[in-house]
């Protein structure tokens, strides 16, 4: 039987990567309406990867035998003066939400639920390489954002982005 405080975490998690999708959304639609498609492709592509992951917590929960409670999704509700300002909101974002996959890792590890322990680490893995992305993204608006030859070709390179479905079996 999985324990309360872990199993309540988890299915709140549910929730927060959905959340996730509709922020990145709400960043694509930022982007869109600024004209630049290769932006709000890189943001689509990320909010596919959070309903994913959301998916992958309603799966694991289920195939826990626990009981998945889905909650309303709140509204983005961020304004932004600038391109960078909804890169870094990104970053913060994600390192959020690596603290939450911590917590619940956390709360598995102090009952010695190596189960649940084993499924978060792709997760931890997995975070790791989104902050390092939303990292690389910023690094690169200070780099090139302020030419606008070179924000073009930036723009070029995140419309080349394709979505790829996580590799975690469940």
């Amino acid at each position: 039987m999985m324990n309360a405080k872990v199993h309540e975490l988890l299915n709140s998690q549910i929730n927060k990567e959905f959340y996730s999708a509709y922020l990145y959304l709400d960043f694509s639609n930022y982007f869109k309406a600024k004209g630049l498609d290769g932006f709000a492709n890189w943001y689509m592509i990320q909010a596919q990867e959070e309903r994913d992951h959301a998916m992958l917590f309603y799966q694991y929960l289920q195939n826990e035998n626990q009981t998945v409670v889905l909650e309303a999704i709140p509204k983005p509700d961020l304004t932004f003066e600038n391109h960078m300002e909804v890169l870094k909101a990104g970053l913060t974002h994600e390192e959020y939400v690596t603290s939450l996959i911590n917590d619940i890792y956390a709360a598995a590890y102090e009952v010695k639920d190596f189960r649940t322990m084993q499924f978060l680490d792709w997760f931890v893995k997995e975070q790791g390489e989104e902050e390092t992305n939303a990292n690389d993204l910023i690094t690169k608006m200070e780099l090139f954002g302020s030419d606008p030859r070179s924000l073009y070709l930036l723009n070029q390179e995140l419309a080349a982005r394709v979505y790829t479905a996580p590799s975690l079996i469940l």
